[in-house]
């Protein structure tokens, strides 16, 4: 391993002190404890965590949730604590660095968590890792808890920061990633949300090669052990641009036992199916964290929608929301889209040329025509 002698993420974290905290069942509790990693930031020094405890025989089986980038809220993590707390799952939801009730005066939630700057996106993950870990030293004093039964779920950015801890975290017995992976350079250097950062970097004479370098210490593949055998599985999205298929199949290749699904949508279309990705998210833990052996569903229905901007010959210039009704193959290479567009509806044939960009033909009302679609999948 190509790294420094006992990276700073690879450590147990400094030892912070827990006050005492009664958790009723059936209600979720808020608690904190203070930051072992040090910023300027006092906001972001309060790790806030919210506790939701089933009424069920005890000690019980704990999953850790952490959610996206920029999450204005809980809601998503909360709805997914009650799917775990349905199974007799206690879950702690822990508010990652720079966000929530973390986020300094005057930033938005997040907006501090992922800079074009290597050093304050290494310092962010060691803060996000430390914090996780000592948010299980908390669960180990807990009576509730069964500690030999941890868990950990992560969303998008959540589950980057989540491949991390899991890979330096013995503690944690099973691992879920929604929406995330591994090869954080490469997703920076290729996600379409982060062109504005990217920018910022190649002005600072950043290559995707020297950004790989200056992050390898918060790589989870470099950390993640070639006999890695606790349980673990993937919900990915197809046509996923914001982390790209790389970062998945980098998380997939170095945990080739991991069980995966795949969502027919982009990052953000599995909203659509949330309450069945969160039965199956519950049930990888309630099957995994008892020693069960567990099997992904076959098939989780999600429609396929694009934002898109279709040209044609006839209506000229548009915009507007489809529903994809055919695929050529998995990678969607070739597909026909149903369009409601300001002018009415209209269908879209046609195969990939470019990133976001296809040719075809426009099937009107009455014409069809050639036809160009820019169109990205939610």
């Amino acid at each position: 391993m190509a790294l420094a002698q006992d990276p700073q993420i690879t450590l147990a974290p400094p030892l912070v002190p827990f006050n005492p905290v009664e958790l009723p069942n059936g209600k979720v509790t808020r608690f904190s404890f203070p930051s072992a990693w040090e910023t300027p930031f006092t906001e972001n020094q309060n790790v806030p965590i919210h506790i939701l405890v089933p009424a069920s025989a005890k000690p019980l089986p704990v999953v850790v949730i952490l959610h996206y980038w920029g999450a204005p809220d809980l809601r998503a993590e909360n709805d997914l604590a009650q799917k775990l707390a349905d199974d007799g799952i206690a879950s702690v939801i822990m508010e990652l660095p720079f966000h929530l009730s973390r986020a300094p005066k005057g930033t938005g939630s997040g907006e501090l968590a992922i800079q074009p700057d290597p050093e304050k996106l290494k310092a962010m993950m060691i803060q996000a890792v430390w914090d996780v870990r000592r948010t299980i030293d908390w669960i180990e004093t807990r009576p509730e808890f069964d500690k030999t039964k941890i868990g950990l779920s992560g969303t998008s950015l959540g589950a980057i920061v989540g491949s991390m801890a899991f890979a330096v975290e013995p503690r944690i017995d099973a691992y879920c990633s929604l929406l995330g992976g591994a090869d954080l350079a490469d997703t920076i250097w290729s996600s379409s949300r982060l062109a504005t950062e990217r920018e910022k970097l190649r002005r600072n004479h950043w290559t995707r090669e020297k950004l790989v370098d200056a992050l390898k210490e918060i790589e989870p593949t470099e950390y993640i052990r070639s006999d890695e055998s606790r349980p673990a599985y993937l919900i990915a999205a197809r046509y996923d641009t914001v982390v790209p298929a790389r970062s998945y199949d980098a998380l997939r290749l170095a945990l080739p036992h991991m069980k995966t699904m795949w969502l027919e949508t982009g990052h953000y279309g599995g909203f659509v199916v949330q309450s069945g990705v969160f039965r199956s998210v519950a049930k990888f833990f309630a099957q995994s964290l008892n020693g069960e052996v567990f099997t992904p569903p076959s098939r989780l229905y999600a429609p396929t929608f694009r934002i898109g901007a279709p040209v044609n010959l006839e209506d000229g210039f548009q915009v507007g929301i489809g529903l994809d009704i055919w695929k050529f193959d998995d990678e969607g290479r070739g597909f026909a889209t149903v369009f409601i567009t300001p002018k009415g509806p209209q269908a879209f044939i046609g195969m990939k040329i470019g990133s976001g960009l296809a040719a075809g033909v426009t099937v009107l009302p009455r014409k069809t025509t050639l036809g160009i679609l820019w169109s990205f999948v939610l």
